[in-house]
């Protein structure tokens, strides 16, 4: 599923919230 939100934890594993990991490479 590629629909995170960007206050959502990252997918990837980091635990940081998506807009402070890989959200900010989109």
């Amino acid at each position: 599923d590629r629909k995170v939100g960007r206050n959502d934890p990252c997918p990837c594993g980091s635990g940081k919230k998506y807009k402070h990991c890989h959200g900010k490479l989109n």
